[in-house]
């Protein structure tokens, strides 16, 4: 039950991300949390950093589809999580992007909490 619980947090991250809601995905991640976007060259430290990568996210690029986190490798250790899967990025044009993707998440005061992502494109 505890991965499935993990894997839920992540998934929920997606459909958050998928349905506009900043705050829905902000609500998942640890406040200290730390994400190597796959489209920054930098580790994101802060949730500041990581709103200025969203806020420069081009909205005329290619038109996002749907989300789709697959091929799942989850493992918990306590109060610690670690997943591994691949993340498909569906475009209206063009083939979709394979991220291969790796989130850690820590147990916190009765919740799964995102605690690092690490994305990278094939």
């Amino acid at each position: 039950m505890t991965r499935q619980a993990v894997w839920a947090v992540v998934t929920g991250m997606y459909d958050a991300y998928t349905r506009g809601d900043r705050a829905g995905i902000d609500r998942l991640l640890h406040p200290e949390a730390t994400i190597f976007d796959s489209a920054a060259p930098d580790l994101i430290t802060s949730r500041a950093q990581l709103d200025k990568v969203r806020d420069a996210r081009p909205t005329d690029g290619p038109a996002e589809t749907g989300l789709h986190a697959y091929d799942e490798v989850v493992d918990v250790w306590g109060d610690t999580a670690l997943a591994r899967y691949l993340l498909r990025v569906d475009y209206a044009a063009g083939e979709p992007e394979i991220v291969r993707t790796t989130t850690v998440l820590r147990h916190l005061d009765g919740e799964w909490l995102i605690v690092h992502v690490h994305e990278n494109s094939l």
